[in-house]
């Protein structure tokens, strides 16, 4: 699967565009559209839109793939996409270890919804930008439940 342009649309509205390297919520030096700097990697300049946009594809063939390494249920497109920009925002790792998968595996599609909702935290703190990107991927995810009413 592929992230849908719905899909993107929401990344980089909740990521937003930088030409400089700043460091994000939590504390990772960032640049673009929440490229996330490798070691090495250096912008002395910043980027324009277009490099930013290039780095995005990349990340995003990153997140893509981790979704479908990890998850073993069917997905629709509105599933997968929420996840792809849940991965992008928090990482291979974190998801690896969540309930979320772990739900989600178990063909617990409610429950795992319900799981992505509550990563809305930093630093032990409620983001309310972290809470309304969780809102806007439940809503992604929950046109999958139209989708499939619609296909029946």
């Amino acid at each position: 699967m592929k992230l849908s342009t719905a899909g993107l649309e929401l990344l980089k509205q909740s990521e937003g565009f930088r030409n400089r390297v700043y460091f994000d919520v939590a504390g990772i030096p960032t640049i673009g559209y929440g490229h996330r700097l490798l070691h090495l990697e250096s912008f002395p300049d910043g980027i324009d839109e277009s490099h930013a946009a290039e780095l995005l594809v990349s990340d995003v063939r990153d997140a893509e793939q981790a979704v479908e390494r990890m998850v073993l249920v069917p997905l629709a497109q509105g599933q997968f996409d929420a996840l792809v920009d849940f991965l992008f925002n928090l990482g291979a790792g974190r998801f690896a270890t969540s309930t979320l998968l772990k739900r989600l595996n178990a063909r617990r599609y409610d429950d795992a919804l319900e799981q992505l909702l509550r990563w809305e935290r930093a630093g032990g703190q409620e983001i309310a930008a972290l809470k309304a990107r969780r809102q806007a991927e439940a809503k992604l995810w929950q046109t999958a439940e139209v989708e499939k009413l619609v296909a029946a």
